[in-house]
C-alpha cells in the first residue's frame, strides 16, 4: 500500500513529528508499505518543525527579544530560498513565561518584528507567520516598533515595545518602516476568526490565559481601539474587525495592517509541505491528534486532511490520543476513528505510555487493513 500520515501533535505528548514517525515505524514493522510522512500543524508551536521535515528548508538561528524582552536563543526557517517561515511561539510565546510571569503589561511582540527584519535581510520576498501561542496583548505593538514605527504619550515621550506602552499611545509614525516591508508578500496562519476588539475581541477572549485581570481587560480593549484608529488612518483600511484581526493578542490586525492574507492554518501548512501532491498517489492517509471530538471538525488539521482525502476518495483514518464527545459525527468524515488507549489509564499514564500506546494501536489497524487486501 502507499499510505501518507499526516498527524499533527499530540500536544503535550508528542510532537508532529514523534507520531508521524512511529506510526511508520510501526507499520514498517509488519508490512512492507511505501510510506511519506507530512506532520501537520495549524499556526501554532511546531509549524516550523513539521514544514522543515516535508521541504528542503534550513533553520535560521538568530537571538531576539523574548516575550518579555530579554534576549533568547532561538530560530526561524527560509524554504524555496526567499521564503521565511515564522513561528510566533518562537518569539513570544507563553510557554516561554512561567505562570507568575504571565502578564500583558510585560510582554511584546518585539522579537517577531526582529526575525523578519533578519528574514529581509537575507533576500527573503515572503513570510508564512505561524499565530498561534502567543504570550502577549500588544496588538502588534512591539514588533511594528521594530519595523521602524514609532510610538508616542500625550506628552510626546517616546514609548517602548510593551503591552504597558500601549495603554498610554497617543500617537505614530510610519516615516520609519522598514522600506523591504511594504513588497514583502505576507501569509498569517490562523484558525480564530475574533476582531480585535469588543466582547469577541482579543483582550476579552484570550486576556485571561496571558495572565490578564479583569481591569486589565477592559482597559486593554479600549487601548487597542485607540491604536486601531492611529494604524487604520496610517494605511487608509479599516481592520479591526477583520475575523482574525484579534488573532495573537492582536498581532493578526498589525499583520494584515502591514498587507497581510489571512488563512487556515491547517491549509496554508499543507500548501507549503505539497501535502495534496502526496496523497494523489496514496492508498490511504493517517491523521490524528492530541484528542479528537465534535470540535476536530471545525478547522483543525485532522478534519482538513480528511476533507481532502475525501475529494481524492482516499480513506482517512483518524488515530488520536483519545476520543471524546459525538464520535458519530467524526465517523461521518472519516473512514475509522481509533483512539490509542486500550485499558483504563490515567492522564499521566497515557502521557508518559503514548509512544507505546500509539505504536501498539498502529499495529492493530494495520493488521485489520492487511487482512481486507
Amino acid at each position: 500500500m502507499n499510505i501518507v500520515i499526516a498527524p499533527d501533535s499530540y500536544k503535550g505528548s508528542l510532537s508532529a513529528i514523534e507520531v508521524a514517525t512511529i506510526i511508520k515505524e510501526a507499520i514498517q514493522e509488519i508490512a512492507d508499505d511505501q510510506i511519506i510522512i507530512k506532520p501537520m500543524a495549524d499556526g501554532g508551536e511546531g509549524t516550523i518543525e513539521a514544514i522543515l521535515s516535508s521541504t528542503d528548508g534550513t533553520a535560521v538561528h538568530l537571538q531576539t527579544s523574548g516575550p518579555l524582552g530579554m534576549p533568547v536563543d532561538t530560530y526561524y526557517a527560509i524554504i524555496d530560498g526567499n521564503t521565511a517561515i515564522i513561528e510566533t511561539a518562537l518569539h513570544a510565546g507563553i510557554t516561554q513565561l512561567s505562570d507568575n510571569e504571565r502578564n500583558p503589561d510585560n510582554t511584546t511582540t518585539y522579537g517577531i518584528g526582529e526575525a523578519i527584519n533578519d528574514a529581509v535581510s537575507k533576500g527573503c520576498q515572503s513570510i508564512i507567520v505561524g499565530l498561534g501561542g502567543s504570550a502577549t496583548n500588544d496588538g502588534g505593538l512591539g514588533m511594528m516598533l521594530a519595523l521602524g514605527m514609532r510610538a508616542y504619550d500625550k506628552h510626546h515621550n517616546e514609548l517602548g515595545p510593551f503591552g504597558r506602552d500601549l495603554l498610554m499611545l497617543d500617537s505614530i509614525d510610519m516615516s520609519g518602516l522598514n522600506p523591504k516591508i511594504k513588497n514583502l508578500e505576507i501569509k498569517i496562519a490562523c484558525d480564530v476568526d475574533n476582531p480585535l476588539c469588543g466582547q469577541r475581541g482579543a483582550s476579552v477572549v484570550y486576556g485571561p490565559q496571558k495572565g490578564a485581570t479583569d481591569s486589565q481587560i477592559s482597559t486593554y480593549d479600549k487601548a487597542l481601539g485607540k491604536y486601531a484608529d492611529l494604524v487604520e488612518s496610517e494605511f487608509n483600511a479599516f481592520l479591526r474587525n477583520v475575523p482574525g484581526a484579534g488573532a495573537a493578542g492582536g498581532l493578526g490586525f498589525a499583520f494584515l495592517a502591514l498587507g497581510g492574507q489571512l488563512e487556515s492554518g491547517a491549509k496554508l501548512i499543507a500548501s507549503t509541505t505539497k501535502l495534496e501532491e502526496a496523497l494523489k498517489n496514496a492508498d490511504m492517509v493517517i491523521t490524528g491528534e492530541g484528542k479528537s471530538d465534535e470540535q476536530t471538525l471545525y478547522g483543525k488539521a485532522p478534519s482538513f486532511v480528511a476533507d481532502m482525502a475525501n475529494h481524492l476518495k482516499i480513506p482517512a483514518i483518524l488515530l488520536s490520543g483519545s476520543l471524546g464527545g459525538n464520535t458519530d459525527m467524526l465517523r461521518g468524515k472519516f473512514a475509522g476513528c481509533f483512539s490509542i488507549i486500550n485499558k483504563p489509564l490515567l492522564l499521566s499514564e497515557c502521557m508518559e505510555e503514548s509512544k507505546e500506546l500509539l505504536r501498539s494501536q498502529t499495529k492493530q489497524i494495520r493488521t485489520l487493513i492487511q487482512h481486507f487486501q
